[in-house]
């Protein structure tokens, strides 16, 4: 009778057993979605299975109670490769955007998915200090524009070694030139939260170019002959590159002759053979020199020139005890001021041609005293 009256107590409930305990669990289910649903905030990343796709939009199965959209305005920087791949039934990670709109659906976003992920991997070679390779997209007042995996990066014109330092129009034509080159970089800085990633082409350089220089440094000897190139012209003298690091060619060793300025004889990019002088290992410095790969001038004054010759020169120098005369490559002497009176003074300019007499040579000092010759009979001026 007791089981009878259970059956019927059951039955007159209208629910089984089984019945009961399917409610629970689609309770159970129905609550765990909802918690999902309300645990999902702005920023959470995720992948998701793409439902359907759209002309403008995609549906994606979050797991969530509700499915989430994904606008085409949140999916405009996938490229066409990228785009092929957006069918039903991929895998897709995803960025939310809000987690509940008018419409109940959570909002996603393709692109910023794609950034975050990309955040991630810049902090990670920002941790490691690994240089980057990338395109240069455009330019703007400030400096170059460069586009990582969906989160664009800065150079500033100060860190990019191929732009001058001339006026705004020729830096403004050197980026316009750089667009769509590849550059090696390294970041300087990173916000996430501020969207701000700037970055070094000079470090990035730098640091390529120290650990070559050490290698070189331990190859290279002193009188060595390398083929360089020249990268910098300063006041003092010039850099040049002679296979992975910079050496400096002071201004008194860049030729026989006299120099007023390196650019007057160099440019940046240009070609040039340099003997290595000094080798600084402890401050990682190299001297080089570019007249000592030429022959010396001065070792055939003895066979070209003798006392009472009379040659053709040009005036290089105006100085307050005479003028310098160049009288073949590298080789100058002196006209004393004490002769430099009347018309001669008249005669005498920098870069004037000029005839000259030779009075003294003095060939292990490296001078050689000159008259100035006004007309080809003038008298020899007395040597003492």
């Amino acid at each position: 009778m007791e089981e009878t009256h259970a059956v019927t107590t059951s039955t007159s409930a209208g629910e089984s057993t089984q019945d009961i305990r399917s409610k629970e669990f689609f309770a159970a289910l129905l609550n765990e979605q909802s918690e999902k649903l309300r645990s999902l905030k702005h920023g959470d990343t995720m992948d998701g299975i793409i439902l359907a796709v759209h002309e403008h939009e995609l549906v994606i199965d979050i797991g969530a109670k509700s499915e989430g959209v994904v606008l085409a305005r949140d999916m405009h920087t996938l490229t066409d490769e990228e785009r092929s791949d957006i069918v039903v039934g991929a895998t897709v990670l995803v960025y939310v955007m809000q987690p509940e709109d008018d419409q109940g659906r959570v909002s996603l976003s393709l692109d910023r998915a794609r950034q975050e992920r990309s955040w991630r991997k810049l902090q990670q070679v920002a941790d490691d200090g690994v240089v980057l390779e990338t395109k240069v997209i455009n330019y703007n007042k400030g400096g170059l524009l460069v586009n990582l995996d969906g989160v664009r990066g800065f150079i500033p014109t100060s860190q990019v070694s191929g732009i001058g330092r001339g006026n705004e129009v020729q830096k403004q034509a050197d980026m316009a030139r750089m667009i769509g080159s590849t550059v090696r970089l390294k970041i300087v800085e990173m916000s996430r939260a501020r969207n701000r990633l700037i970055l070094s082409e000079r470090q990035a350089n730098a640091e390529s170019r120290d650990s070559r220089k050490g290698a070189l440094l331990s190859e290279i000897a002193v009188n060595d002959i390398r083929e360089g190139t020249v990268t910098s012209v300063c006041d003092f003298g010039i850099f040049v590159d002679i296979g992975g690091a910079d050496g400096l060619v002071h201004l008194s060793e860049l030729s026989w002759s006299r120099v007023r300025h390196p650019s007057d004889a160099y440019k940046v990019g240009d070609s040039t053979k340099v003997m290595i002088l000094n080798i600084d290992t402890e401050h990682r410095r190299i001297a080089l020199s570019i007249k000592r790969t030429q022959t010396e001038p001065w070792a055939a004054v003895a066979e070209a020139f003798s006392v009472n010759q009379v040659v053709q020169g040009t005036v290089t120098q105006i100085a307050p005890f005479g003028a310098f005369v160049r009288m073949s490559e590298g080789v100058e002497g002196l006209i004393h001021s004490s002769e430099l009176t009347g018309d001669a003074v008249a005669a005498v300019s920098e870069g004037a041609a000029v005839t000259v007499r030779i009075i003294r040579v003095d060939i292990p000092r490296r001078r050689i005293a000159l008259s100035l010759q006004i007309t080809p009979d003038a008298p020899v001026p007395d040597a003492s």
